[in-house]
């Protein structure tokens, strides 16, 4: 079941908090290795519209079809992937950089997490008195 477009705001509201109050937990809980994973499919399926774009050109100056439309089919497949993987990237603005700030936050760690998670329960709380109302 979809979010509604409220959920999804809250949803982007609470990781843009978190980001603010702890980027190192943040980045743990981001998945970075899914985001590699991404990146590189991107960047093979960029490769592979290249090769698919020499290949049409190829099909066309030898006068062979069948080359220039496995050609086509190949850009045609990779633009796809591209296109989509690229989407499921998450933006380089919300990752912050590793090791900023790293070590004025932990002597003041636990208490960051623990008012944000008060803060968050008090949301929560009161996003379940309108409902009830």
């Amino acid at each position: 079941m979809p979010l509604s477009d409220h959920e999804q705001r809250m949803l982007e509201q609470m990781e843009r908090a978190l980001y603010a109050e702890d980027p190192k937990f943040a980045t743990t809980l981001e998945g970075t290795e899914l985001r590699t994973y991404t990146r590189k499919r991107v960047y093979q399926a960029i490769v592979g519209f290249l090769v698919g774009i020499c290949l049409l050109m190829g099909g066309m100056v030898a006068q062979f079809i069948a080359l220039s439309v496995v050609g086509f089919l190949v850009m045609l497949g990779c633009a796809v992937v591209a296109v989509t993987g690229w989407r499921r990237t998450p933006p380089a603005g919300a990752a912050p950089a590793r090791g900023t700030g790293a070590g004025r936050r932990q002597g003041r760690g636990q208490r960051q997490r623990r008012s944000m998670m008060t803060r968050i329960e008090e949301r929560w709380q009161r996003r379940r008195d309108e409902r009830d109302d």
